[in-house]
């Protein structure tokens, strides 16, 4: 189906022809000047940087009430997110994913030597309510941020720790308390900021519980439902139906997030800071195992990602008084403590396996600009050091009995990297800026592997290698309201612990196994965008890209000891492992667009159409790419006037065939709808939804939601969780 076929994708193909053919007005510039950025660490103009950017504000945050942060990227309308699980939310971007885009919290990277190549949970450890903006930069980062930034960087900025202006205490706090539906979610917030002339302190704490989430009742195949789930009985296992297959048992979880900062300003020229990041999740029941079936019965009683936890300590020095090496200098040093695990138990089985993981990290930035002449130098250097611990425990639940099983990844494991870089950006003339600049960066991976439950022909792995990566781009300002962008970036990625080490069960009945011979994959990138605007009347973007993946660290067909098949589970699984053995293309085109009909009166749309293809070793042929994902994008006609704000609008996907669908993909029958020909294909989908917002007074404001207004029963591409049916949201805010 092509995405004009349907009337919510059609409405974003009109808004964005007005907007390509929108009379050229005056003033633009000085609204693109307005918009600053922190693209590359530092503050600038959004008109002076050539990488497409999406910008998320606090007030998008109060106004759409995301559940988790995953649901503010997805709001976006420039982000895929697919979830696993309730208690998830993989973001893809420009067909890549998980372990190939970076995540990055007050300038701190957040990703480790555990991500993997499957979807990912981690943004889950950012609160979307503790947030003064977040950005997404598409394309290579690795220039500023290192190993894995490949598809893009989400770079997220929190709640500043305010200092008082005028000599008195400066005192401001404000809370929240929202309500959903459709999983019965309850989520209660409250910052407070307290600061005087040298001295501000700031608190922020969130905590949600989310109850199993309902699917919609309209469209979509049966298959989607739940029929029965399984409860433990007097000791032993069973098959219940389903009193509401619409409601996904079990699929809610926990939440918790703590945000502390301790400002302290020496001096006009230096000020330091510590803030103390804290996330935890509850169990987080994975919903896609859950609707598995062996043998024509759910095959398991349990399972569950356990707590994970993020803990994150970092000191900030900052140094404004000009010198010969720098006009201002940023030095960072953060601790993480990251901790997660997998519980899972087969049906009628007695023992609970459970993998925990931990990884200790330090993180050290030093990040400095100079203003050389008409242009602007950045520059700084960057050192992270992980530690891995990995064991593995199976427990009888009758008894109460241990017993050591195979963990997850080599325990004691490390993974370093360091690097260097310089940037310049220089206004050739008022019309043109040109930006480039080179990173060298090395790292290194040590890991032992245990041969005691599976018999490795090999104890130690070990990776000494470096990269040089780099861009250059420009912009070019030919007329007011005008912006022509144009980039070349390479990025790398740095095989990392999961990569190399990890032993599980990729799907039902494959084995992926420790490959020690793995290499960096490295990627090049070139892009060109077009921005025409006009202030308080319309701005249209349109963004194209071409990116190839070489080296494409991809899980391919394998043997271990000269076998293909081992026991594992209970059951024979084929081995498999991650290999450098494909080349992965990714092309596409992301547009927006905003439209003012009047003061009061604005509409909004996004729409981005991306494909991929990836080399297929076992049939030495280009398959499609697991993490393009269909065309995508967003709709909404907003209506602001006094203290009320309204909008109404869709969200909308394409359809995906059976024959183009991935590989990876078409093997999780469990998740997909079947076609006439009973292959598994993504049906495409389209939501209406309703949001509205009222500021009675100064100090309190009220937001309410009535989202995908169909009751729409659908699934995200890759989902293991159908998404939400008709959702009523409500949340009341207080302030002073």
């Amino acid at each position: 189906m092509t995405p004009w076929k349907n009337p919510a994708l059609l409405l974003a193909g009109t808004a964005l022809s007005i907007s390509a053919a929108a009379q050229q007005k005056a003033d633009t510039a000085r609204t693109l000047d307005e918009i600053v950025i922190s693209a590359n660490r530092w503050e600038q103009n959004l008109n002076e940087v050539p990488n497409q950017v999406t910008r998320i504000e606090a007030r998008d945050v109060l106004q759409n009430n995301p559940q988790t942060t995953a649901d503010l990227l997805g709001q976006s309308g420039s982000v895929f997110i697919q979830k696993s699980q309730l208690g998830g939310g993989s973001p893809m971007i420009r067909g890549f994913a998980t372990n190939r885009v970076l995540l990055v919290l007050d300038g701190v990277r957040l990703n480790n030597a555990i991500y993997r190549s499957g979807n990912l949970q981690n943004v889950l450890s950012v609160d979307p309510l503790s947030l003064r903006e977040a950005e997404v930069i598409f394309g290579p980062g690795s220039l500023i941020y290192g190993s894995d930034a490949i598809g893009g960087v989400m770079d997220f900025h929190t709640l500043p720790a305010r200092l008082s202006t005028d000599g008195k205490t400066l005192v401001s706090a404000s809370g929240l308390a929202r309500y959903s539906s459709a999983n019965s979610e309850k989520t209660y917030h409250a910052d407070v900021n307290v600061g005087g002339r040298k001295w501000s302190f700031l608190a922020s704490a969130t905590f949600s519980q989310f109850g199993d989430l309902r699917m919609g009742r309209s469209g979509g195949p049966d298959s989607y439902l739940r029929p029965e789930y399984i409860v433990r009985l007097r000791g032993t296992d069973s098959i219940v139906k389903n009193s509401d297959p619409l409601v996904q048992r079990f699929s809610g979880y926990e939440q918790a997030n703590l945000l502390y900062k301790l400002r302290f300003r020496a001096t006009e020229h230096l000020d330091l800071q510590y803030s103390f990041n804290y996330a935890r999740t509850g169990n987080a029941p994975r919903y896609d195992r859950l609707i598995q079936y062996r043998n024509g019965r759910l095959r398991f009683a349990e399972w569950n990602y356990g707590p994970m936890l993020l803990q994150q300590h970092q000191l900030l020095l900052t140094h404004n008084r000009k010198n010969a090496l720098y006009d201002e200098a940023r030095y960072s040093v953060a601790l993480q403590d990251y901790e997660e695990s997998r519980i899972d138990r087969s049906y009628r089985s007695n023992n609970r396996n459970v993998q925990a993981e931990t990884v200790k990290a330090i993180v050290s930035n030093v990040d400095l600009n100079k203003g050389i002449g008409r242009g602007q130098l950045f520059y700084g250097a960057e050192f992270v050091h992980n530690k891995v611990g990995s064991t593995g425990l199976q427990t009888h639940i009758g008894t109460g009995a241990q017993t050591p099983i195979g963990s997850r990844y080599p325990d004691g494991s490390t993974w370093t990297s360091s690097g260097l870089y310089a940037s310049y950006k220089i206004n050739v003339q008022p019309k043109l800026t040109l930006t480039g600049g080179l990173r060298y960066s090395f790292n290194t991976l040590n890991a032992t592997f245990d041969t005691t439950f599976l018999k490795f022909p090999f104890r130690r792995a070990e990776l000494r290698t470096g990269a040089l990566t780099g861009n250059a781009g420009l912009v070019y300002r030919p007329a007011q309201g005008w912006q022509l962008n144009a980039l070349v970036s390479t990025g790398y990625r740095m095989p990392n612990i999961d990569d190399i080490g990890k032993v599980f069960e990729s799907t039902p009945g494959m084995l992926s196994v420790p490959n020690p011979g793995l290499r960096p994959e490295y990627a090049w990138n070139f892009e060109a965008g077009v921005v025409k605007s006009h202030a308080d009347k319309y701005r249209f973007e349109v963004n194209a890209f071409y990116t190839l993946l070489d080296d494409a660290i991809v899980r391919r067909p394998f043997s271990l000891n000269g076998k293909d098949s081992l026991p594992f589970g209970g059951a024979m699984s084929r081995v498999e492992a991650l290999q450098n053995v494909a080349k992965a293309t990714v092309w596409g085109v992301q547009a927006s667009a905003e439209w003012s009909f009047t003061r009061a009166l604005s509409l909004r749309t996004h729409a981005n159409w991306i494909q991929g293809k990836e080399t297929d070793d076992a049939k030495n042929e280009q398959v499609p790419l697991r993490h393009a994902a269909p065309f995508y994008g967003s709709s909404f006609l907003r209506y602001r006037v006094g203290k009320l704000f309204t909008e109404v609008g869709a969200y909308y996907n394409s359809k995906i065939k059976a024959k183009d669908l991935p590989p990876s993909e078409q093997a999780k029958t469990d998740i997909y709808a079947k076609d006439a020909d009973g292959k598994p294909y993504v049906p495409a989908w389209h939501t209406w939804n309703l949001r509205a917002s009222y500021q009675f007074t100064k100090h309190i404001g009220l937001t309410a939601a009535w989202e995908n207004i169909g009751d729409k029963r659908y699934r995200p591409y890759s989902s293991g969780i159908v998404a939400a049916g008709s959702n009523v949201v409500v949340s009341l805010r207080a302030s002073l």
